[in-house]
């Protein structure tokens, strides 16, 4: 574990402190909000300042940092996964704001929020390996942000200027960033609007990396979203939105000749096709299979785009997917229609929709015999997130 100076075991039992940490986080389970809203009691009381970097309504986005510190700490032992993790969210944190100085208050609030209702397991020892791990937790970010802070910005605005209602509730939108944004097809961004302040959610691009700079994005306004309601409903040309920096790691490895298995559904279509792009940009030839899906034929909001880059690429193929309804497509669920085809196991998959399809996904896609490794696709918990926003 970084910093703690308590290595796992041979045959990679856990460390001392991974298994105190994980004695707390199951005695804390049952009591989680209560527990998240003592944290930020005690940050706002102790370090009112704090406050305002958070949003003013905060049902949703409040609890956000303190996941991220449980999720990290369950990771302890794995100094790969966790540096990783711990970077991105380090870089992403500079969008609101957080700097070095905040982390230590983080940190004593965290520890007595923990020793107030993991009473039966807290003792010296649990508090001194949460005390290492969070040093190592913070430390980790705090570079992180340190090493972004010298060639980017913590966040870009970007005039909209292009706005495209497909159905009711969804629209393309297009940007254009104030300055160079660089990222990969397959990655998303954090999204802020002028009509809610501090409350940010993610959104994957929808193409390639383009000449002209632009970015676009397919927003899916969902019931009481106020991020996705607001840009879907409310935005214009000419509205400025500000970007966190990308994160994700679905991207294409372009080092390989692997097919690429790519499942959409809903406005995950949006990264799919940024992937298709990105192989056309590269110029290389290699299979790539996508499986389009959506409850209703009129869902299929975006099917033309991907039908035009399949007639103009013979390595592509598009097979839209309806599960309700009548259609002149595949019928069924995606999931169960991706099985009859294939085999898989030879192909690098993507998949992209919501929570539960991604989650179910991974399941299928290992069992027809794909290995987990060769199976992306963005952060479950990054994708709930935007699901409620």
């Amino acid at each position: 574990m970084p910093g703690s100076g308590k290595a796992p075991s041979p045959g990679g039992s856990p460390s001392s402190d991974a298994l105190l940490i994980r004695r707390t986080l199951a005695e804390i389970e049952p009591v989680a909000d209560k527990v998240t809203s003592y944290f930020y009691a005690l940050l706002f009381v102790r370090r009112p300042e704090l406050r305002a970097l958070f949003p003013a309504a905060m049902n949703i986005q409040r609890d956000r940092l303190f996941k991220a510190l449980l999720t990290a700490a369950r990771h302890a032992d794995d100094t790969a996964i966790l540096t990783a993790y711990l970077s991105q969210l380090g870089r992403g944190h500079r969008k609101y704001g957080t700097a070095p100085t905040h982390y230590p208050a983080v940190g004593e609030c965290l520890i007595d929020a923990l020793a107030r209702y993991a009473s039966r397991t807290w003792n010296d020892a649990t508090q001194a390996a949460w005390v290492r791990v969070y040093t190592a937790i913070s430390q980790i970010m705090i570079d992180a942000a340190a090493e972004a802070e010298r060639s980017s910005p913590p966040w870009w605005q970007a005039e909209i200027v292009g706005h495209e209602p497909r159905t009711p509730d969804v629209a393309i939108v297009t940007v254009r960033p104030d300055q160079p944004y660089p990222f990969l097809a397959g990655q998303y961004a954090s999204v802020e609007t002028p009509w809610w302040p501090r409350v940010w959610r993610h959104y994957s691009f929808s193409c390639a990396p383009r000449e002209d700079g632009l970015l676009s994005f397919h927003i899916k306004a969902v019931p009481a979203g106020w991020v996705s309601g607001a840009l879907v409903h409310r935005a214009r040309p000419g509205d400025v939105i500000r970007l966190g920096p990308p994160a994700g790691s679905m991207t294409v490895d372009h080092g390989s000749d692997s097919g690429l298995l790519c499942l959409g559904g809903g406005t995950g279509i949006a990264p799919i096709k940024a992937l298709v792009e990105d192989v056309v940009r590269h110029g290389r030839s290699r299979p790539v299979e996508v499986f389009y899906g959506a409850r209703h034929d009129d869902d299929l909001y975006d099917i033309d785009t991907m039908l035009r880059l399949q007639k103009s690429h013979r390595w592509l193929s598009v097979r839209p997917v309806i599960s309700d309804g009548p259609t002149l497509g595949l019928s069924g669920q995606l999931l169960q229609v991706v099985r009859k085809y294939g085999p898989w196991n030879a192909y690098d998959a993507y998949l992209s929709g919501p929570p539960g399809m991604v989650r179910s996904g991974v399941d299928t896609l290992v069992g027809i015999g794909i290995p987990a490794h060769r199976i992306r696709h963005d952060s479950i918990d990054e994708l709930m997130a935007s699901a409620a926003g």
